[in-house]
């Protein structure tokens, strides 16, 4: 069984994902269960009950949708999002009711105790292990989990752990999901960006440039030696798709300088836009100096929903942007 984990610790701004082929809890009794998987229940409800948790359960999946690493960059505002999401299907109870397979207790409570660990290079053929006794630990080794929700199909589960954190377990994950963590490992990103496209060909949609902010998050292009260059060419920073054929990119330099650039955008084609960049500026507070750069090129939308956009941009390097503002 394929588990994708994303722990998100609110309070402390912090949060990250990882991916492992099992979950699995030991019970502080062996001779009631020395180790058992985290299985799928489903339960039947009804169309209006199971309307309103299905919608509530992509908003939570949503809302983690471009979140890499720990997190560290998250934005107050999407952290925010995470923790209503949680929090209203937590208050809906229209997940399974006693969800804990390899529990004690009230039924929604999982014990564990950590016994060893390691660390996992990608350059390296072997795992290093983790340097902590944690025979010696004690009662410091041990912890539990509380399953707040657990999903009618059993593909999502919230749980909240002794020390504060919150964790969302997904079985499956969607096919944009694959394509972040993939950008977040370095591994297999060009297979995923393909998959993502030839998905949204068969839809027979067309995707369009959205307004809103978006975060470079990858690009095919190696940057050069020259910031100005790349921020120019649009291979880092945030881009900024206004109304009316307005947009910017913005790069954070240092000691609140920024590089920014703005131009105009039309469409010539279905899926295909004529880009303008001529005004480019260092900016600190209310004063700028202007920069000589400009550049006309075209851009094709490969892929665009709501959270992530992928496109080719000029030379034909392929670009992929993560929504950071908040529909409205």
């Amino acid at each position: 069984m394929a588990l994708t984990l994303r722990v998100v610790n609110v309070n402390n701004n912090i949060g990250f994902h990882s991916s492992f082929s099992r979950s699995t809890f030991v019970s502080p009794n062996p001779s009631k269960s020395s180790s058992r998987e985290y299985n799928s229940f489903v339960f039947q409800c009804s169309q209006v009950e199971q309307l309103s948790v299905t919608e509530s359960e992509n908003s939570l999946i949503e809302a983690l949708i471009g979140i890499q690493g720990r997190g560290r960059s998250t934005s107050p505002q999407q952290l925010n999002s995470i923790e209503r999401a949680i929090q209203v299907l937590e208050s809906l109870g229209g997940g399974v009711p006693d969800p804990a397979a390899a529990s004690i207790g009230d039924g929604k409570r999982i014990f564990f105790r950590f016994d060893r660990a390691a660390f996992s290079f990608k350059f390296l053929p072997f795992k290093v292990p983790y340097p902590v006794p944690f025979k010696l630990l004690g009662d410091e080794a041990k912890g539990w989990l509380d399953t707040t929700y657990l999903s009618h199909s059993g593909n999502l589960r919230i749980s909240r752990g002794n020390k504060g954190t919150t964790f969302v377990l997904q079985k499956q994950t969607e096919p944009k999901q694959k394509l972040l963590t993939a950008i977040s490992s370095g591994v297999g990103v060009r297979e995923e960006i393909d998959k993502l496209i030839s998905l949204n060909k068969n839809s027979g949609e067309e995707p369009e440039l959205e307004e809103g902010e978006w975060q470079m998050i990858w690009n095919s292009q190696t940057v050069t030696d020259s910031w100005l260059e790349n921020a120019a060419n649009g291979l880092m920073g945030k881009q900024i798709v206004g109304k009316n054929g307005g947009i910017k990119y913005v790069v954070d330099i240092l000691l609140g300088l920024k590089f920014s650039m703005t131009g105009t955008f039309v469409k010539s084609a279905p899926k295909v836009y004529e880009v303008t960049m001529d005004d480019a500026a260092i900016i600190g507070g209310p004063f700028g100096y202007p920069l000589e750069f400009g550049k006309k090129f075209i851009l094709e939308i490969l892929f665009s929903d709501n959270k992530v956009r992928i496109s080719r941009g000029d030379n034909g390097i392929i670009f992929v942007h993560s929504r950071t503002n908040a529909l409205r």
